[in-house]
């Protein structure tokens, strides 16, 4: 859908540039992805590729960077669309199939079963109020913003990330319901929702993160090669989305938070309290074995 550049989420190289996924949710050319796939704001353009070939410019319409949700539309009517179901009703165990375009290889499909349905976000590292589904389909780099689709056909999840193999992450379908009901209002209404609908704002930074557990240092210790005993706390960044304040700012993925304003990093949520406050962001950070000061200054 549209080109970009990512870093691995252990050495922090970069890796090829390649296409996200999205899938149409609307006749008259709607389309549902995540908001890192087009990395883009309120109407810019990007290119679209439909499953036959055809290229079409797409506009992007509603983006949620704290849900990790977008809209774009494409100038095309009596799209075939995919049918939603209701993540709610989904169990562990159940078969699954991850659609997508991994690597630039369209119309590619990977199976496995839901491990969870209900993952908190905190476990994570995320601030989003909402609980992911977890499942052992592969969910590769440029399967992002593809379906995750139950055995009926229908959509029950947005693909988003993949932490390690057998487990990766799906956006639920019923928080993506939402995302769009609250976009079709703005659209109503020229671009702002209601008073009583309209989204809390905080301050963005611009990286996914994930609270450092014995788990997780076990993992980078085997992938880098390396000890990594002085990491006694901290949140490891695994994805950095590109043009935001941390990007401009040098923070790379892989790198490790440990302090915020001198103060110690124990879990995600004292980065999102330093993010309530007003100023620049004095980090704390820990990439490979040196450790370096890092200032951000999030948006609002």
């Amino acid at each position: 859908m549209i080109k970009s550049k990512y870093r691995d989420m252990f050495t922090g190289r970069p890796i090829a540039t390649s296409n996200g996924c999205g899938f149409i949710v609307s006749s008259d050319g709607l389309i549902l992805t995540n908001a890192h796939v087009v990395m883009r704001r309120r109407n810019s353009k990007v290119k679209v590729r439909l499953h036959d070939g055809t290229v079409y410019n797409g506009v992007i319409e509603d983006v949620d960077m704290q849900g990790d949700l977008a809209t774009l539309r494409i100038n095309k009517k009596d799209l075939p669309v995919m049918k939603l179901g209701n993540s709610s009703d989904i169990r562990p165990g159940e078969f699954v199939i991850a659609i997508g375009s991994p690597l630039s290889l369209s119309n590619t499909i990977t199976s496995g079963v839901v491990s969870s349905t209900n993952r908190p976000s905190e476990e994570l590292g995320l601030d989003r109020n909402i609980t992911y589904i977890q499942t052992d389909a592969a969910i590769t780099f440029g399967n992002s913003g593809g379906p995750l689709v139950n055995l009926n056909g229908e959509a029950i999840g947005i693909n988003a990330m993949k932490v390690t193999a057998g487990i990766s992450f799906a956006i639920p379908i019923d928080y993506a319901k939402d995302f769009l009901k609250k976009a079709e209002i703005r659209r109503k209404n020229k671009g702002k929702l209601p008073d009583q609908v309209e989204t809390h704002k905080r301050r963005y930074m611009g990286i996914t993160m994930l609270t450092i557990s014995p788990d997780i240092i076990f993992e980078l210790q085997h992938k880098r090669g390396y000890s990594l005993d002085m990491i006694k706390h901290g949140v490891f960044v695994w994805r950095v989305i590109t043009g935001s304040p941390a990007y401009r700012s040098g923070i790379q993925a892989g790198d490790i938070i440990t302090h915020v304003n001198g103060e110690p990093v124990f879990a995600a949520v004292n980065i999102y309290k330093a993010l309530e406050s007003s100023g620049s962001l004095q980090l704390t950070v820990v990439r490979h074995r040196d450790v370096i000061n890092v200032t951000v200054d999030p948006e609002d």
